[in-house]
């Protein structure tokens, strides 16, 4: 069986602003050596599925650079390859209109492959997941949709699809985003929600996706048009996603806003994580730049230490507290600085004394000595962005006077 994966990575991710000032939202650098976009593709590699297609669009110039750089170990010999697909307008002059959109324009590329079956995946969650048991799941129900699926809180509803389903998982029921969800019957507090990972029998979505285009109401979208209007006419089911071990619904974080990006990490540095950075039999495959390791000094400073954080390699940290944090790589934290339950991305510089708490520190900015960041929110909201849970955000390469 003939399966290609495409992976949606043209959204601007406007809720992650301003993380996504200057890049798409898959090429948001997480968990301090990766990005966004690495954990879809390793899943993918750790699924052994090695045809693989990237849709770009929006200001996808450094998620373009890191797939060439870190994604070039395919061997095209083999057939296997991660191809990026910037929006051609070769169906229309437009660029993508929306998720069903941007398969419809890249038709071409199937009639190429002709693959037996389409995974659709998003490029912007954090998850591992096996997709050959999502495909088994498929092919055993004779599904021609097959939706990934997670309990998530009632109170989430209006940032998912939600979905109904009888006791064979077929889905008899679909709701976008909605204000008064339909909850499981069995956990009122809880909805079933969409994860974005759509697997299609190749022949059934390409025909969808054309009736589609040719719905001047339509939005283009896989939830609001495509999943609902195939309730009536195909067959589509749910896969429960499952940690196996638990039997408790697995790891997955849509990090769509600055205080869900941060929960995420800050989920890395608990104990016993559910999502571990450090799990080799999964690995998370990324661009990996020469650097030095780490290193600690001690100056005798009262408190100085690092604890609970994550530091990755070139960093230097001298004389600081460091707690609960993740420290990209060749970070520079001087004497008596004290950073709490913050993320500090590549080349940044933090001068001696600095004070910051639940700060999130873009690439190639230094911070001054002695400054305090998240100490007053008062203060903080007059000169940076600041989330509704706290968290100030210091943008790429800002330049302090």
């Amino acid at each position: 069986m003939k399966v290609l994966a495409m992976v949606l990575a043209g959204g601007k991710g406007e809720r992650l602003y301003p993380l996504t000032r200057d890049r798409a939202k898959p090429g948001v650098p997480f968990g301090a050596n990766y990005r966004i976009i690495d954990f879809t593709l390793s899943n993918c590699v750790n699924s052994d599925l090695r045809k693989i297609v990237i849709l770009t669009q929006y200001k996808s110039f450094s998620l373009d650079k890191h797939i060439q750089h870190g994604w070039n170990f395919f061997s095209n010999q083999m057939g296997e390859y991660v191809d990026i697909l910037p929006a051609q307008q070769r169906v229309s002059e437009e660029w993508y209109q929306g998720t069903a959109n941007a398969v419809y324009q890249n038709i071409y590329t199937l009639e190429q492959e002709r693959p037996d079956i389409t995974l659709i995946l998003s490029g912007d969650h954090i998850y591992r997941m096996d997709y050959r048991k999502l495909i088994d799941f498929h092919v055993q129900k004779g599904a021609d949709l097959t939706i990934g699926a997670i309990p998530m809180p009632k109170e989430t509803s209006e940032q998912f699809g939600v979905m109904v389903v009888d006791d064979n998982y077929k889905i008899v029921g679909f709701q976008e985003k909605p204000k008064n969800p339909k909850t499981i019957p069995s956990d009122p507090d809880s909805i079933l929600a969409s994860m974005g990972i759509y697997v299609f029998n190749t022949e059934i979505m390409v025909k969808r996706v054309v009736e589609d285009a040719k719905r001047s109401e339509s939005s283009h979208d896989f939830g609001k048009n495509i999943i609902p209007n195939m309730i009536e006419t195909d067959k589509v089911c749910a896969f429960p996603f499952f940690d196996e071990k638990t039997g408790k619904p697995a790891y997955w974080r849509d990090i769509g806003t600055i205080d869900a990006y941060w929960e995420a990490h800050m989920d890395l540095l608990s104990r016993d994580p559910e999502f571990s950075l450090l799990d080799r039999k999964w690995p998370i495959y990324t661009y990996e730049p020469p650097t030095p390791p780490a290193k600690i000094i001690s100056v005798g400073i009262e408190g100085e230490g690092i604890s609970n954080s994550i530091v990755s390699g070139g960093s230097l940290i001298v004389g600081s507290r460091v707690t609960n944090c993740v420290i990209g790589r060749n970070i520079s934290i001087y004497e008596g600085s004290e950073i709490t339950e913050s993320i500090i991305m590549d080349r940044a510089r933090i001068g001696k004394g600095a004070k910051l708490k639940k700060v999130i520190v873009d690439k190639n900015v230094s911070i001054p000595e002695g400054m305090e960041i998240g100490i007053s929110r008062e203060e903080d909201e007059k000169v940076f962005d600041v989330s509704e849970g706290g968290i100030v955000v210091i943008p790429k390469m800002t330049k302090f006077d």
